[in-house]
């Protein structure tokens, strides 16, 4: 089979065909022009090269040491928007599954046929990974508007070096077809259908034990801060900050995965409890395949452990700056100067960008989860119009639909709302001290102490809001319901 058949054959199908190869390309597209602003912003000159006053009204831009940290929030919104092209992959999976079975029984091999649904997958990514790299350079070209002072908004006057923009282009689609290989190993493609490979292997609780040490590991290092202190500053402060990495990656991962262990173990106590027929067939879903939607309810745990950490950060930021202020104001009170406030702008730019970060990446990560659900009931239409034809009532299975999506994700973002606030605590501590003055006569300032107060407000909106938006997903999701539960479908494939 050549190559350009295989791609005649790849992109040929029905609407909801179409319909993937379009939202795989805008995932790809988004996750480019995500990668692209990232290189861009770790590629402002320091000094020395081609722009070496690399001047811009932003202050996280215009400092060389806090450039990481918009890259970590473009970061953290790109990785949702991977997950949402894996997940615009399935979409349509029955009638992919029959397209494939019908090249198999025209003679196509199964490696050919694996090559086929890989290249629709590559192909939609490589288109997606062009309009990105288009939009990119035409946000460029637009938002390029330096002021009279000739600093920009944008760091528009940097490119990334071109073997960076080149193994971004390329390394979008590369990856995006070797996943779709991967999750083809799983499957075997016969003239009569598709056969997969379940997971049957037992699900343990062992992502708990990462989830413990690395919580455990923040609280240690930030006790032997004492040690470090009498060390180098600069060593100690890389190693604190190393450490407090491998830390948060354990907690992150220890959640992500916890995600399959917190569903089956609530499977089994809605199974052995539950009395009314939603909460019994939500419990042996949850227990036949935990896994289910792990992926994606990962994702917003994630999500939701920076958000929480960040509004802790906030938090002490903010406890910080009244303490200055109270401070302040006492020693202008005491030496009769004029009381000016303090400039805190630059510091509430950089949390509102955290912020938004934080909002993208849990819309991109509900809306994948829209689309799972969609997938989820039309790959069940045979066994829910059954239920429904043998005399179940649409809202039971409603319900256990509802149940099954959002009782894993309750505990997940209880705990990992908890994880962050104590890793961010843990490294800022909660008490904060103000700045002490004196006069030429020795009169000092009193100092000001003042213990940080936990954000239950902003936890309560970060947390909520993930499990609201979950809700309303998933009601959304349901639409879908009517039409896959017609007995009509029991004579569908």
């Amino acid at each position: 089979m050549t190559a350009l058949t295989t791609v005649r054959f790849a992109l040929a199908g029905t609407r909801t065909d179409s319909v993937r190869i379009l939202l795989t390309a805008l995932g790809a597209g988004a996750a480019t022009l995500g990668l692209l602003a990232v290189a861009t912003v770790l590629s402002i000159p320091t000094g020395g090269g081609d722009n070496p006053d690399a001047y811009y009204t932003n202050g996280l831009l215009a400092e060389p040491g806090l450039r990481p940290g918009p890259s970590v929030a473009l970061v953290l919104t790109t990785i949702p928007v991977l997950f949402f092209v894996a997940q615009c992959s399935r979409l349509g999976a029955p009638a992919r599954d029959r397209r494939l079975a019908a090249f198999r029984m025209g003679g196509a091999t199964p490696a050919q046929t694996a090559r086929i649904a890989a290249t629709e997958t590559g192909v939609a990514a490589a288109l997606g990974a062009l309009l990105g790299a288009a939009v990119y350079f035409a946000g460029r070209a637009v938002l390029d508007a330096p002021g009279p002072s000739g600093m920009r908004p944008l760091p528009t006057d940097v490119l990334p070096p071109l073997a960076v923009m080149v193994a971004i282009l390329v390394g979008i689609p590369v990856l995006a077809i070797a996943l779709s290989l991967l999750l083809m190993r799983r499957v075997s493609v016969t003239p009569f259908g598709v056969v997969r490979r379940s997971r049957d292997k037992k699900v343990r609780p062992w992502p708990g034990v990462l989830v413990v040490v690395g919580l455990g590991g923040w609280v240690a290092f930030t006790a032997a801060g004492r040690v470090f202190q009498t060390q180098d500053a600069v060593e100690s402060g890389r190693l604190f900050l190393r450490l407090g990495v491998v830390c948060t990656l354990l907690v992150a991962l220890g959640l992500a995965l916890g995600t399959g262990w917190i569903a089956y173990t609530l499977g089994r106590l809605l199974h052995r409890v539950g009395r009314r027929p939603a909460a019994l067939l939500a419990g042996r879903r949850l227990m036949a395949d935990p896994w289910a939607g792990s992926r994606l309810l990962g994702v917003i745990v994630i999500t939701t452990l920076f958000g929480s950490g960040a509004a802790a950060v906030h938090s002490v930021f903010a406890t910080g700056f009244r303490a200055d202020d109270l401070s302040d104001r006492a020693f202008t009170k005491m030496s009769g100067e004029e009381y000016l406030p303090r400039d805190t702008s630059f510091y509430e730019t950089a949390f509102d960008l955290i912020q938004l970060a934080v909002v993208v990446a849990l819309t991109v990560a509900v809306a994948s989860l829209l689309v799972m659900l969609a997938e989820q009931l039309v790959t069940r239409r045979r066994s829910l119009a059954a239920l429904v034809a043998g005399g179940t009532p649409r809202p039971v299975l409603a319900r256990a639909q509802l149940l099954q999506t959002v009782a894993p994700l309750v505990p997940a973002v209880l705990l990992a709302t908890a994880a962050g606030t104590v890793m961010a605590f843990s490294a800022l501590g909660r008490e904060v001290r103000g700045g002490e003055f004196c006069d030429a006569a020795g009169n000092c300032t009193p100092p000001v102490t003042l213990t940080v107060p936990i954000p239950w407000a902003d936890l309560a909106v970060i947390a909520g809001g993930s499990v609201l938006a979950v809700l309303v997903v998933t009601a959304i999701g349901l639409l879908f319901l009517r039409s896959s539960t017609d007995v009509a479908e029991l004579r569908t494939e």
